[in-house]
């Protein structure tokens, strides 16, 4: 089988095959994180991971509450602490941003 004809069965077999389609997409992740730190480094720059699992779309940037729950097709959302407003992607913008920034000043662990 020449390598084309490979990707495109794997292409065509992802959908189908959850444990393939998870499998690519670490893979891909793993050459986008590669990459970004090839260019950190490039630049002399420092590239911060947080947590996979930090909650940075159910946290509030304004006063820190978490959320319970947020089903992914909920895109805007009210803090019910502080009762600001919330674009759910500019919200955990923010707060990876800020996570980022605790890791590098004070060594935090998010």
């Amino acid at each position: 089988m020449r390598p084309r004809d490979y990707a495109s069965s794997l292409a065509e077999r992802a959908p189908r095959d959850h444990k393939l389609a998870i499998a690519i997409s670490d893979a891909n992740w793993g050459e986008l994180v590669r990459q970004l730190e090839y260019k950190a480094e490039w630049y002399g720059r420092k590239l911060v991971k947080i947590d996979r699992y930090f909650p940075s779309s159910k946290r509030c940037s304004n006063c820190g509450y978490v959320v319970e729950k947020l089903p992914l097709n909920i895109r805007e959302w009210d803090c019910p602490e502080c009762g600001i407003h919330h674009d759910r992607d500019i919200n955990a913008a923010i707060n990876i941003l800020a996570a980022g920034l605790a890791v590098s000043v004070c060594g935090a662990r998010f």
